[in-house]
């Protein structure tokens, strides 16, 4: 299988940014737990237009994350390997699985508690560390791995904007909400209209996230739908989505991503920080990630295949696939974004980052060590029966 240049180009952006995203949270951990603690802490609460630094990377610069996730989606529909039913339909199951049974697992841990809301939490999957580990695998690797784990964690972003969207949304402002979706109509009709000024629909999506922000509904589901407005002709040689994907995915990776991992894992680590962990909320987290995810993705595939609803993509072994499932376990990026949505209390949140950052960790490690095993038996297996040929 040939991997177009974009999704190469993605592909290498992602290893790239997972690694950065390893560094930056070690740091951050090591700082808010240092002899420069207060100073780091209060680096993050520093305050622009009643707003502190926090507020704006979240709420603000998240969404351009949201709008790259967006376009990402919108080129895999139109162009990519979401446009064939025959290609979608393994990675629909699999993050379907992925999404349903780390949810459910979660709730059987936390059902009538008052960290409930945390259900979303170990449903995401981080493109940015999943691809990262998986590259640390070099040429073991298919082709068709890398375009199904991509396709997979695609899929589960989606899912993970429906959650914030449906499940996260306070008390709606109807008017200011209204406007935003009707700054959405708009950009929609210049899109049918032929307009391609990238500038146009930038302009839009400033206007709609402004006043999304002050409708109760999160304003980075604005970057999602600004990336669903802007045009993607198949007939054009430089679509205006996929020049602005172009632009954005180095600022994503290296520098928009690094800053949400700094400012929130400033955690600062008591004595009895591993205590945590033992709570149901923690246990939903772990359990959810770590057991939830692979299950899911593996299940889900399997029973997909028997019913003739999916195929295993050529050159990929069922194992393949678990090892993948092991590798959605990374929850990090959209799994501390959902904490942050999802509780009030700081104790509540910090308790939560910590159990998905060692999730993700244990996740990344079985993931890589399962595929390098069996992806090494299966390169031996095969060379082995080329020379009995």
């Amino acid at each position: 299988m040939r991997l177009s240049k974009l999704f190469q180009e993605f592909i290498s952006s992602e290893k790239t940014g997972g690694l950065i995203l390893v560094i930056c949270t070690i740091l951050s951990i090591c700082l808010a737990n240092s002899p420069w603690q207060s100073g780091y802490i209060r680096l993050w609460q520093i305050e622009f237009y009643d707003h502190n630094l926090v507020h704006w990377i979240n709420d603000g610069l998240m969404t351009i994350f949201f709008l790259l996730i967006g376009l990402e989606l919108k080129r895999e529909v139109i162009g990519g390997e979401l446009s064939e039913v025959k290609n979608v339909s393994l990675p629909v199951l699999a993050a379907t699985g992925g999404m349903l049974i780390p949810a459910g697992i979660y709730f059987l841990f936390n059902i009538g508690t008052g960290t409930l809301r945390g259900v979303g939490i170990p449903m995401a999957t981080d493109i940015a560390f999943a691809i990262g580990i998986l590259s640390l695998l070099g040429k073991l690797v298919p082709a068709s791995l890398k375009v199904f784990l991509t396709a997979l964690a695609v899929i589960d972003d989606l899912g993970a904007i429906i959650v914030i969207a449906v499940f996260y949304t306070g008390s709606l402002a109807f008017e200011e909400l209204f406007i935003s979706l009707g700054i959405f109509c708009i950009l929609i009709v210049l899109n049918r209209l032929g307009i391609r000024y990238l500038i146009i629909y930038i302009a839009g999506g400033v206007g709609m996230w402004y006043y999304m922000m002050h409708s109760g509904v999160h304003p980075t589901i604005s970057g999602v739908l600004t990336a669903f407005a802007i045009p993607f002709g198949a007939n054009d040689k430089k679509p205006p989505a996929m020049i602005l994907e172009h632009l954005l995915n180095k600022p994503v990776a290296f520098a928009i991503i690094p800053l949400f991992a700094l400012c929130n894992t400033c955690i600062t680590l008591g004595s009895e920080w591993h205590v945590a962990l033992g709570n149901l909320s923690s246990l939903g987290i772990i359990a959810g990630l770590v057991i939830g995810k692979p299950m899911g993705i593996y299940t889900f595939s399997r029973i997909g295949a028997g019913f003739g609803l999916c195929d295993l993509p050529r050159g990929l072994k069922w194992r393949n696939l678990l090892g993948a499932g092991f590798l959605g376990g990374i929850g990090f990026t959209m799994s501390i974004f959902i904490t942050l949505l999802a509780f009030d209390d700081p104790v509540t949140k910090d308790n939560s980052k910590i159990a998905i950052i060692l999730s993700s960790l244990l996740s990344g490690i079985i993931g890589f060590m399962f595929l390098r095993i069996t992806l090494k038996k299966q390169i031996k297996l095969r060379l082995k029966n080329r020379q009995v040929i």
